[in-house]
């Protein structure tokens, strides 16, 4: 193996999409180096998930066994394999992520972990490019042959990921080296053709990684293969090796689908590597089908946090709004596949719809997932949490946060998108710069300061001189918005670009001023689960009651009005320093257990009644007793900063008093 080593300390930040000068874009990424988060809310996420979260991730990794598969594979140890059969991808997200990690704040211990592991990755390999320690342990030779659960390519496309922000951010060359010869095995194996040559793999992800690699060295056979693998799904290869077609997102060609189905994690990601396969091959059929596809999903199949997957059964998309509020599944995963296939559409097509959808899965989808001290995480994202919530189910939030899983998929996700999200802010064409995401950052030619997300101003400094169309996304939720520039005051339309073109003088500003009044929400009526109730938001946050706030009453028990008033409290030492919201609302002044717990709306008891428990002999319940309810006030949180006082009863719908 040869390898380039990492010379330069200064920071290379993250570009972990980086098309090629060929590539059908509206919009491109900024260069390597050139977007930098300086301060603030993210500032702070992204240091301790570099201080604590990737480098505590080394010995995570070696007490669940995955660095001793690795070594097995490479006949350093002897013994069985440990762990699910993916193992290996857990490894390379985190090797990603401590890539990236170091493109962000360049360290000596980064560098050495990096290449310790990159090291042990190539010996891991076979001669002929394979490389899966788990199935190399287990299957004694044999390889592919079972690819619907095997997760062989997908390990692979991990892999290849890593290997790019190896590259890009370090330098180095050794697991570039090490993913090239796994590639080149799979573009001489797999592609039209007989036997084994036409399937595929049962979880997506190989596609992004191979397109990703394609715009790293340049070799189309890559691209290729990834255009292959996306019109392959859906012509019947999973279903005749024995594998039910929706689960896989085989079902349907990738380019006639109308929407998002079966596994969500899966879905999404087959998703964005559709859109990377038609950026770079100018497939404008696929591309608008994936808009489709994206459209619907956020139409009908999106919690309001954004999550994606209602079923706990397979980790599922579900019907049409079906969106359950306390067994909804929002795997943190799928938020990040979400994430990544709405920026390669905004690259795509410009549309600040994406930009919208990113921010929500950002603040709400995604950041719950983990913790506020970056260390313990959520791998499903329920928007309700019961006052009995049972502790003994796998992954249940009941739990409250965990530091690590069997199957540990979201926690080095979380990692890789914490420690390259400055890459996800901004993009450029020739001439401008349009900033999507608001943080505390140097991108390109301005400077942006703001307390964003909880304050909606923003202050952003142009630093050269020279022509630049300046382009500001102004947010869905902003009612009224003002931008106050050189040339005086604007108040764009909520949902657009709103873009300053003009002569700048180095040190002139643009100051942005978004409407973060909170919003009570309804859901569409098929949305069964959250009828007759309201969801808060407050600028791109969704908020939550949880038990920790509340004194008096139960978060089981709350009732609000339609249309109480809503009151903000800043707090600066409470979870990192977030705004309240104090809502008005009621609750029983004491709870009493019905001997049945339903009554009748025309008869005896009426509304706002209770059957009382001692009144079991008369079954038409007319002798139900009142209960009285008492007014409260409710103080609700950002979601994303829920469970951080221990796993106590959480809600996002609040029933409406009737």
């Amino acid at each position: 193996m040869t390898t380039t080593l990492a010379t330069d300390s200064r920071a290379h930040t993250a570009t972990p999409v980086l098309p090629t000068a060929a590539a059908h874009l509206t919009l491109r990424p900024l260069p390597t180096g050139d977007a930098r988060i300086t301060g603030g809310f993210w500032a702070l996420r992204q240091e301790r998930n570099g201080r604590d979260a990737i480098r505590g991730g080394y010995a995570l990794l070696e007490a669940a066994g995955n660095f001793r598969n690795l070594r097995i594979a490479a006949g350093l140890e002897e013994g069985d394999a440990t762990g699910p059969i993916f193992m290996d991808s857990d490894v390379t997200k985190w090797l990603e992520a401590v890539a990236w990690e170091y493109g962000r704040a360049p360290a000596d211990d980064l560098l050495a972990l990096q290449r310790e592991v990159t090291a042990l990755y190539a010996q891991a390999q076979a001669d002929d490019g394979y490389l899966d320690s788990v199935q190399q342990i287990r299957g004694k030779g044999e390889r592919y042959t079972d690819l619907k659960w095997s997760h062989e390519m997908y390990c692979a496309g991990h892999l290849y990921q890593a290997a790019v922000a190896q590259h890009r951010a370090t330098g180095d060359t050794g697991l570039l080296d090490v993913a090239i010869k796994s590639a080149d095995h799979l573009v001489r194996t797999f592609g039209p053709g007989d036997d084994h040559e036409q399937d595929i793999d049962g979880h997506p992800v190989v596609e992004m990684g191979l397109v990703e690699l394609y715009r790293e060295t340049g070799n189309r056979d890559y691209l290729d293969l990834a255009h292959w693998f996306v019109d392959a799904r859906g012509t019947g290869i999973i279903e005749r090796a024995g594998g039910e077609p929706t689960y896989f997102s085989d079902r349907v060609p990738s380019r006639q689908a109308t929407t998002v189905e079966g596994h969500a994690v899966r879905a999404v990601y087959l998703a964005a590597g559709a859109v990377d396969v038609a950026i770079e091959t100018g497939d404008t059929e696929l591309l608008t089908a994936s808009e489709t596809q994206f459209a619907d999903m956020m139409a009908t199949k999106a919690f309001i946090t954004g999550g994606l997957g209602a079923r706990w059964d397979w980790e599922a998309f579900g019907d049409p709004y079906e969106l359950p509020t306390d067994r909804g599944y929002a795997e943190t995963c799928a938020a990040i596949g979400g994430i990544q296939w709405a920026w390669r559409l905004l690259l795509a097509t410009g549309r600040p719809v994406y930009a919208d959808a990113i921010e929500r899965l950002l603040y709400n989808a995604f950041l719950a997932g983990v913790s506020l001290a970056g260390t313990e995480y959520f791998y499903v994202n329920p928007l309700q949490q019961r006052d009995h919530a049972h502790q003994d189910e796998n992954r249940s939030p009941a739990h409250g946060r965990r530091g690590w899983f069997d199957c540990a998929c979201c926690p080095p996700n979380i990692m890789r998108t914490f420690a390259s999200l400055d890459g996800y802010l901004a993009t450029q064409t020739d001439g401008s710069l349009q900033l999507h995401q608001y943080a505390t950052a140097s991108l390109g030619r301005v400077d942006v300061e703001t307390g964003y997300p909880h304050d909606g101003r923003v202050r952003v400094t142009v630093t050269e001189d020279g022509p630049l169309a300046l382009g500001l996304r102004i947010p869905a939720w902003s009612d009224t918005t003002t931008v106050q520039g050189p040339d005086g005051t604007d108040s764009p339309a909520a949902g657009t670009l709103h873009v300053i073109d003009r002569e700048w003088t180095a040190g002139d500003t643009v100051e942005l001023v978004f409407d973060t009044t909170p919003h009570r929400y309804v859901a569409d009526a098929r949305i069964d689960a959250a009828r007759g109730q309201v969801a808060i938001e407050r600028g791109p946050l969704v908020y939550a009651v949880e038990q920790a706030d509340q004194q008096g009453f139960t978060v089981d028990d709350l009732t609000v009005d339609a249309d109480a008033p809503t009151t903000e409290e800043r707090h600066e030492d409470l979870l990192d320093g977030v705004v309240t919201l104090r809502v008005a609302g009621h609750a029983p002044a004491e709870h009493v257990q019905a001997a049945w717990p339903y009554r009748r709306l025309d008869g005896p008891g009426g509304t706002d009644h209770a059957v009382d428990a001692t009144s079991v002999d008369d079954a038409a319940g007319s002798t139900a007793a009142a209960t009285r309810l008492q007014d409260v006030t409710a103080t609700a949180v950002p979601y994303y900063a829920w469970a951080n006082r221990g796993a106590a009863p959480m809600r996002v719908w609040l029933p409406l008093a009737r």
